[in-house]
């Protein structure tokens, strides 16, 4: 199956200058524009014959996201040949840390509150909301690739926040995760094609 309905060649045939035939491998997920480009990291990352025969060995209906994994880590190790996708990983791993270091503080902060009288908990003046947000977007903004942080001491937090429910320990569902990597393709690259899933 071609790319183009005029029967022009895939962005994959494309870059390897080889007609696109019937039943063509890549050509669902490479178009003939911007897929070029991408197609062209995974040619030199992984190589078409190892691309192709990976494409053969996965069901269809899981080729997707074969293709979307295969484009990140590819334009990944191309921006960054030592490190590839895993630099990517510490960033994201570092914004977590900083987003539950965050969390905690403000968990922290709401049970101080809660056990204060009525009369003392009161609603914060507009400074101190201006300062919780900069405590807040100093913390995400301090991403960097050494794994430690300092992490805000409240001097009254010294509660248990185990009853508070942690977002990072509950998993995705398959539909969700599917969701964001087609959000991911959409939005970083353009060029990779995909029809929906018809599988069970």
């Amino acid at each position: 199956m071609s790319a183009n309905n005029g029967g022009g060649p895939c962005g994959a045939c494309k870059f390897l200058r080889r007609k696109c035939v019937k039943g063509c491998i890549f050509a669902p997920y490479f178009d003939s524009d911007q897929g070029t480009a991408h197609f062209a990291a995974v040619h030199k990352v992984f190589g078409a014959s190892n691309a192709s025969k990976m494409l053969l060995r996965i069901p269809a209906h899981k080729r997707v996201d074969a293709v979307v994994t295969l484009c990140y880590e590819a334009l990944a190790r191309v921006r960054d040949p030592v490190y590839g996708c895993v630099g990517h990983i510490f960033t994201l791993q570092q914004q977590v840390v900083n987003l539950q270091a965050e969390l905690a503080y403000i968990q922290a902060r709401l049970s101080t509150l809660q056990l204060l009288p009525p009369s003392q908990a009161q609603c914060p003046s507009p400074t101190s909301l201006h300062s919780s947000s900069e405590v807040g977007s100093d913390l995400v903004s301090s991403s960097n690739m050494s794994m430690s942080i300092d992490r805000p001491q409240p001097q009254q937090a010294s509660i248990e926040l185990t009853s508070f429910p942690n977002p990072f320990d509950q998993e995705l569902e398959n539909e969700e995760l599917q969701a964001l990597a087609r959000e991911f393709v959409s939005r970083y690259l353009p060029g990779v094609r995909f029809r929906p899933s018809t599988s069970s």
